[in-house]
């Protein structure tokens, strides 16, 4: 490998030495007998707005130039020469000289862009119109439509096959994903992310132990990518797109291209934004009367109600006994009902000439919460970016960097729950004097967990290079360079003075903090050729490359206890005691050979193959290596003479595609003996404890990928219709295989005989219904219908599986007690005993399915274009079930607040209703009775949903008013209506404990001068 790179380095060498001789190397200008000259002229587009950036090729040759930011263009040319125009968004143009030396050319629309638009499909692009594969993409324009700080966010609703949900809506916070659902075992449904050619790592480096309580101890590396940087976002989903991704693909690719510097006048970019957020939904909670009579009622029901007025026991129930009865407060205005503000100011400066563009940006983020305090988030980017080739345009060579730097300094635990469950007679925040009141010991303050901080900070840098030259005009050889270095520091403090006086503790006895390093970095080098020739009617592109990857990664979680003084916190040297939760680092070595061979005839039949073999540090010997590939066909029926001149059917595409890809997703050294240092000593000498067992055996888990696909341009394309059929099939799945206790481990990492099947049809429909010249109108809808189910596993029944996963059955449900409702004798909560065996038990009564993935999911959105008013309409939506208030609010009677819907509680024998009889949780007779309802089927319920996701406005000031500049104006909301019925926050998370994403409105100003 060593070899290999110093190879690879002295190719890269050479071929920067050649940049600078190829410009002065003897250049023939004619040929023997044939003169030369130069036309010229103005490029404009349908309005007559001057159009920089259009590629104008001579046909057949390497001779080709761009026009500048005023639209005009210079190239030499034979008087037999044709001239191509081309430039995403409208038409290709292949124009004969014919003797001109002035030509000013007209550029026309194209609905669909079919035949400019070119996909990023990773090593390679291809036209729209002739890809093999299923690529979704969403560009620019929709990203800077949204006030998003991850691109997910940006993502969500607007691709068929990709579900995205929001973890949290406190800023810094992750997101979860999967490409046409889970096709493994273990749970893993992060699909690759590539950025500018370079992987990149999605998976948190935070640690449960300093963030569980405030994010779930997830924070997205994918947060250091500023969305305003980025060009296009593709997605590759199926095998023929994938499967030159190898095993890093099983889960499918995520491509994501940052903005380049185009030719013309430099230009300078300034976007000024400000948002404003809030939760965008209450829940209807019980007053202070309603709650005291449950209240009171569930003491006596539980026997304890002659205890209400004896003195001597008001602490078991302030609330009932000595709080103030009258006061009424709504702790979700309290401790959610804050507004946010995010303040963001991104400036770039680009331009460049027909050889050299750049493009250079920097952004700067400040974001606020919803909770109380000072809590905030910010974040600076930069991002540089240079394209170069020689004037012949053999030579090329593009370099981009990327660095982020974020800071968030949030409370320690997320508010949400609580704002929920306090009781809304509980005391004031604020004594008299201004001091956090305790009210006699009696409570737990709120505020003094503000005192609690959790602070993280992340370091992004990111850089490629890719160097290229034409050795032939149908031959290339490139090279492509990536590093990557992502660092996280954060901790968490437990002061003293956030918890309540009656516990007696002190800095010394009890405040601690918790803190976690984590690094990943990593490099790639990636050596290609490519070589294409075209007979008359048969076009040959051929693709041959290797990988040399390797990535290192690094974690220590450390706490402190006992100091001298809250204040020496941060200080771990002044604390008593220093113990190390986790210490870890690991390497991983990976490196690939690929190829792809793509045959057209006649501009509509299409041979795509691909293929991969992989090598991986993560597997023992004899394992390492996997192969696989993928083909992929496709039929323009629409270039036959048969729909010559149809009037329906302006284009028409029939594609498939088949392939294996597979997985390493298992974590590094899980194939040997692993030990770990506990942070505990034994008579002085460090103890380490065995984390791992030898298994060479396991190998590769691999997905068969089958697709089949249907493309229609309809009425010279103003509508567009996409219809795809995949199937998924997941086997040789990576499990954790459970031991026995007696062993020492938890489990053994092994292949369970076990197929995984995804099944799913996705649509997309684009439609232009007006394109005149004052107003356009164009609309998209996407749907997905997925199905998951557990074709096979072996041996189920008597694994420890056998509890959790059902064949026949999505990996997705969750088994449950059935719920029968309240006994109207006893009025407790009654379930169905399946084993008959006259007890309840988890072993054998929890048989009530559900699934909470989603049964379909998708986007609609229209766009209305008026003069210098643009208008931009986005609704999600999704149809699926999810736990709702009864998972978390069940028992009226508690010392904790619920919906109004306990009020509907049995009280009296006979009767019906669907509440159980109020409790105060001193019966213990009772306690399993509402944790079974918890887990019941009473718990889940209709979580379907229709999202007013995106709104937004942009005016584009005419220059009459803008003294010259290009200056617009716009106003965007997110999350601004959700139609549902269903009773919890929110339907896309409904966790209880959680904070929702907010509902958000951006004011913004864009000028380009």
């Amino acid at each position: 490998m060593k070899n290999n790179s110093k190879c690879t380095l002295w190719c890269i060498l050479y071929l920067m030495a050649c940049s600078f001789t190829v410009d002065a190397l003897p250049k023939i200008v004619s040929k023997l007998g044939i003169q030369q000259k130069t036309i010229q002229g103005v490029i404009v587009d349908t309005n007559g707005i001057p159009m920089a950036g259009v590629s104008i090729i001579v046909k057949g040759t390497q001779t080709g130039r761009v026009s500048d930011f005023n639209g005009t263009y210079t190239i030499p040319v034979n008087a037999s020469d044709v001239l191509v125009f081309s430039f995403v968004g409208f038409k290709t143009l292949e124009l004969p000289v014919a003797g001109r030396t002035q030509w000013n050319i007209q550029m026309e629309d194209d609905i669909t862009a079919l035949n400019t638009v070119e996909i990023n499909a990773g090593y390679y692009k291809v036209k729209d119109k002739e890809r093999t594969g299923n690529i979704g993409r969403i560009s620019s324009k929709t990203i800077e439509k949204q006030p998003a700080n991850n691109p997910l966010a940006a993502m969500q609703g607007h691709l068929a096959g990709v579900n995205i949900v929001q973890n949290t809506g406190v800023p810094g916070g992750g997101f979860n994903i999967d490409i046409r659902g889970q096709n493994f075992i273990n749970g893993n449904t992060e699909p690759l992310y590539i950025i500018d050619g370079v992987p990149y790592g999605s998976q948190s480096l935070e640690s449960n132990a300093v963030s569980s309580t405030i994010n779930a101890g997830n924070v997205s590396p994918l947060n250091a990518i500023n969305p305003n940087d980025i060009e296009s976002i593709e997605v590759l989903k199926d095998a023929d797109a994938t499967a030159i991704y190898g095993s890093r693909a099983a889960n499918g690719v995520v491509l994501i291209t940052t903005k380049k510097g185009k030719i013309g006048q430099t230009k300078v970019s300034v976007n000024f934004t400000t948002t404003l957020g809030q939760v965008s939904n209450f829940l209807d909670l019980m007053s202070t009367s309603q709650y005291l009579e449950v209240r009171r009622e569930g003491v006596e029901n539980d026997g304890f109600g002659f205890l209400l007025d004896e003195p001597s026991f008001d602490f078991f129930w302030p609330d009932i006994k000595t709080w103030d009865p009258n006061r009424d407060t709504d702790w979700q205005k309290i401790l959610l009902g804050g507004t946010s503000y995010r303040n963001t100011v991104q400036v770039s400066v680009s331009g460049g000439s027909e050889t050299t563009q750049f493009l250079m940006s920097g952004g700067y983020q400040k974001e606020t919460t919803v909770f109380p305090g000072e809590s905030r988030y910010k974040k600076w980017t930069t991002h540089s970016q240079m394209n170069h080739q020689s004037k012949d345009m053999r030579f090329k060579i593009n370099a981009s960097t990327n660095y982020t730097y974020e800071d968030n300094l949030l409370p320690q635990r997320d508010f949400t729950n609580l704002a929920y469950l306090l009781p809304p007679n509980a005391p004031k925040l604020y004594d008299d004097e201004g001091n956090i009141n305790w009210e006699n010991n009696t409570w737990n303050n709120p505020l003094a967990a503000l005192d609690e901080k959790y602070k993280a900070k992340t370091h992004l840098f990111l850089t490629n290079v890719g160097v290229s030259y034409n050795l032939l005009n149908n031959l290339e050889i490139k090279t492509n360079l990536g590093y990557t270095v992502y660092r996280l520091e954060s901790l968490k403090t437990l002061p003293s003075s956030a918890r309540s006086p009656r516990f007696g503790f002190t800095p010394e006895n009890y405040s601690s903090i918790n803190t976690n390093m984590a690094s990943r970095q990593s490099w790639i080098v990636e050596p290609q050729l490519q070589w294409n020739q075209q007979w008359k009617d048969v076009d040959v592109n051929v693709l041959v490359g290797t990988t040399f990857q390797s990535q290192s990664s690094g974690q220590t979680v450390m706490r402190a206890t006992g100091f001298p003084s809250d204040e020496l916190l941060e200080n771990r040297a002044a604390a008593n005691t220093n113990e190390i939760l986790q210490d870890e680092d690991s390497k991983y070595h990976y490196h690939a050979l690929f190829g792809r061979v793509n045959v057209k005839y006649k501009d509509r039949y299409i041979i795509n193959l691909t293929g991969r073999r992989d090598g991986s540090s993560r597997f023992g010997p004899d394992k390492q290596f996997g192969n696989f590939g993928a083909l992929g066909l496709a039929w323009i029926f629409s270039e036959e003479a048969l729909f010559n001149n149809n009037g329906l059917i302006s284009f028409g595409k029939l594609r498939g595609s088949y392939g294996i890809t597979g997985s390493d997703n298992i974590g590094d050294y899980r194939f040997l003996d692993t030990y770990s240092v506990t942070g505990n000593d034994y008579n002085g000498i460090a103890v380490l404890q065995p984390t791992g067992i030898f298994n060479p055996l396991f190998g590769w888990e691999s997905n068969r990928k089958l697709e089949l696909g249907l493309e229609l341009g309809l009425f010279r394309e103003k509508v567009f219709i996409n219809t795809s059929w995949y199937q998924n099939r997941s086997s040789n799945q990576l499990i954790g295989i459970p031991l026995a206790a007696t062993t020492g481990f938890n489990s053994l990492t092994g292949n369970f005989d076990a197929t995984v099947e995804n099944t799913g049809l996705e649509i997309v429909l684009k439609t232009h219904q007006v394109n005149g010249q004052n107003f356009q109108w164009t609309s998209s809808f996407n749907i997905t219908i997925p199905k998951n189910k557990l074709v096979a596993f072996d041996g189920l029944e008597s694994s420890t599986f056998a509890n959790r996963y059902i064949i026949g059955q999505p990996l997705t449900i969750n088994r449950l007690y059935h719920a029968l409702g309240v006994d109207p004798d006893t009025g407790l909560y009654q379930f169905e005993d399946y084993n008959d065996d006259g007890n309840i038990s988890s072993l054998g009564d929890k048989q009530w399915i559900e699934d909470f993935a989603p049964q379909f999911y998708g986007g609609l959105g229209n766009t209305l274009t008026y003069k210098g008013l643009t208008l931009d309409v986005f609704f999600q939506f999704k149809k699926q079930r999810a736990y709702n208030n009864m998972a978390s609010m069940v028992a009226p009677g508690f010392s904790a607040n619920g919906p109004v819907s306990l009020l509907d509680r049995w009280q009296e024998p006979g009767d019906t209703n669907p509440v159980m009889r109020a409790i105060s949780g001193f019966d213990p007779s009772v306690f399993d009775v509402f944790e079974y309802q918890t887990e019941s089927s009473a718990a889940v319920s209709d979580a379907s949903f229709i999202r007013l996701r995106n709104i937004s406005l942009t005016y584009k000031l005419p220059t009459s008013l803008s003294s010259g500049l290009d200056l617009s104006v716009y106003i965007q909301g997110q999350n601004l209506l959700t139609i549902t019925n269903f009773e919890g926050p929110d339907p896309e998370q409904p966790s209880s404990a959680i904070l929702p994403p907010l509902r958000q409105i951006t004011l913004g100003i864009q000028c380009h001068f």
